[in-house]
């Protein structure tokens, strides 16, 4: 596995980025890969390292990067639901990523992906995960020349009441999307994953949505207090189909 860190330039800071691809010469498929709102850690590095290891060029941005430099939590922290300093820190972390900000920052991982050796000039995938969920697809609505494929696990705020709600962008994205959506989730309820995926049916792009039983919000990452190894599992196999289907 070849591994390395780097720095991205972006008009209002520098983003700290780790880059990852396997070890065989010849060009991947770029991926970018985008964290739950706990920012780079070493349970999110493995999972991007596990995807360049099926044969894709990852990278991996601090897209907190407003907020700061990695670590973006103090030593020790745990998220605590309800607890005033865990709110507090979460609510800075959401503040430090603006749904007007991402459409640009995500032309700049994807440009900062393809300059790197080994990577396929061609169309790029996306995913994220809880708050970056909506992300992929501004990215994908944004970019959709260079975004063939996006993916949102327990993803929220997908549907809202804004007039940039990410279901009302639908109408710009050409990617194939999946949307594998946790139970009970205040990020995204029953109805508004009805929502949005009566606009995904109206769209009439490719597209997968399904609710993983029994998996609660941030049960993908395994350092998350709910993760649930059996339904990772599959999210990931749901990834490499998605992303061997449409980018290889």
């Amino acid at each position: 596995m070849f591994e390395q860190e780097l720095e991205i330039n972006l008009p209002d800071g520098k983003a700290e980025g780790f880059f990852y691809k396997p070890n065989d010469v010849g060009n991947f498929p770029g991926v970018v890969f985008l964290t739950d709102i706990w920012g780079i850690r070493d349970a999110n590095k493995g999972m991007a390292k596990r995807l360049a290891d099926k044969g894709f060029a990852v990278l991996m941005p601090n897209v907190f990067f407003r907020h700061g430099k990695l670590p973006l939590t103090p030593p020790g922290f745990v998220f605590k639901p309800g607890e005033p300093s865990s709110m507090r820190v979460m609510a800075e972390l959401f503040k430090a990523l603006t749904a007007a900000q991402m459409p640009a920052d995500g032309k700049i991982y994807v440009d900062t992906l393809l300059k790197q050796a080994g990577v396929t000039q061609g169309p790029v995938g996306v995913v994220g995960y809880c708050f970056t969920g909506a992300m992929t697809m501004r990215m994908a609505a944004a970019d959709p020349d260079r975004i063939a494929a996006a993916a949102s696990f327990h993803g929220g705020r997908l549907v809202t009441d804004d007039a940039d709600s990410p279901h009302l962008l639908l109408p710009q994205i050409k990617a194939r999307l999946y949307f594998g959506h946790a139970v009970q989730d205040q990020s995204i309820t029953a109805e508004q994953i009805e929502i949005l995926e009566a606009a995904l049916r109206d769209w009439h792009g490719a597209f997968q949505s399904e609710t993983y039983a029994g998996a609660l919000h941030g049960w993908s990452v395994p350092d998350r207090p709910v993760y649930n190894e059996l339904q990772a599992e599959r999210a990931f196999e749901k990834l490499v189909e998605l992303f061997d289907a449409t980018l290889k």
